[in-house]
């Protein structure tokens, strides 16, 4: 199997996004050798012009109240009325043009400067369908302080299962 150069998976990556990749990816790279370079390399830099947040790091800032965060559920209705974020709006599922529109009418009611962060968990991330729409959606709306939920399996092994904080049913649905 042949690898990727850590050059062509960046620039592959970084077909229509804007940002920059992470200084952690160097140390990914230089830690692993063959075609999990590519891989790895490829992943550091999608997470990186995503923006992202780790669930750790989500779930420190939701019991420390430190600043004010929207939330919003981009994936499935089903997933989101399971269980969710507490406070976590759903904004439809990202991957469809009428999801779009409810994330569209969501955020027109928040400052562009305000802190978001968008998550979906329905599937592994470097799969998920809602999340780079959403994001995309969210940079033409002029959005500058988004970022994704890293969820890097789905959002029960990687929120859930960790003890982090939920609520059930659809407190916010539409």
């Amino acid at each position: 199997m042949r690898s990727l150069s850590s050059e062509t998976a960046v620039s592959r990556a970084r077909a229509g996004w804007a940002g920059k990749v992470p200084s952690g990816w160097t140390a990914a790279r230089a830690a692993v050798s063959g075609p999990a370079v590519g891989l790895i390399t490829l992943a550091c830099a999608w997470a990186a012009d995503a923006g992202f947040i780790q669930p750790k790091e989500l779930a420190a800032q939701l019991a420390g109240r430190h600043a004010a965060i929207t939330i919003l559920y981009v994936g499935p209705n089903a997933l989101y009325r399971g269980r969710h974020i507490p406070g976590a709006l759903y904004a439809g599922p990202g991957n469809r043009p009428e999801g779009l529109d409810l994330l569209k009418a969501e955020v027109a009611k928040l400052p562009h400067d305000r802190d978001i962060v968008l998550y979906c968990g329905c599937c592994p991330w470097d799969h998920c369908p809602n999340i780079r729409p959403s994001l995309e959606l969210m940079r033409q709306e002029g959005f500058a302080r988004v970022r994704a939920l890293y969820v890097p399996s789905n959002f029960k092994a990687d929120w859930i299962d960790q003890g982090y904080p939920v609520e059930q049913g659809p407190a916010n649905d539409r």
